[in-house]
């Protein structure tokens, strides 16, 4: 027969878990704060030009973005040198905008449709018939506020 020992009251202690939470949000609030969220995976690069009167957006959420460059070299082999039109996270032809659009106005409020931008992002080296092929799809599509990102600089 085995013996079975007894729990002896002087033993140590448990750890104590109080701090625990404490620690878990403490690490919860530092990645928050420190993380960044895209809302788009880039598949064109844009070098966007320099300008010397530029001003910063208010109320991002209700800008929508176009961007126009030359694909990133992972979709060069596939999608060639040429310039190209990305919505969203997609490639789109000048005659897509307007549904863009659309699709743009009934995500939001009807309230703030008025105060609604479009955002091209476009390369330096971009073509201005491109540009201006968006420009046109844009009036057709009645987004008439239109915004061109640049970075601050001299010519």
């Amino acid at each position: 027969m085995t013996k079975f020992k007894r729990k002896s009251k002087g033993g140590s202690p448990g750890i104590s878990t109080a701090s625990l939470p404490d620690i878990v949000f403490m690490l919860l609030f530092f990645f928050m704060v420190t993380t960044v969220m895209r809302e788009t995976t880039l598949y064109v690069d844009v070098l966007t030009p320099k300008a010397t009167e530029i001003r910063k957006m208010e109320k991002k959420s209700l800008v929508s973005y176009i961007y126009i460059g030359q694909p990133v070299k992972r979709l060069q082999s596939s999608y060639g040198t040429k310039p190209r039109i990305q919505l969203n996270d997609a490639f789109a032809e000048a005659a897509d905008i307007q549904e863009f659009i659309a699709t743009e106005r009934e995500s939001h409020d009807e309230k703030e449709i008025p105060y609604m931008t479009v955002s091209i992002k476009a390369d330096e080296e971009v073509k201005m018939g491109t540009v201006i092929d968006v420009k046109q799809e844009l009036r057709k599509a009645n987004a008439l506020k239109i915004n061109y990102s640049t970075r601050k600089g001299t010519y």
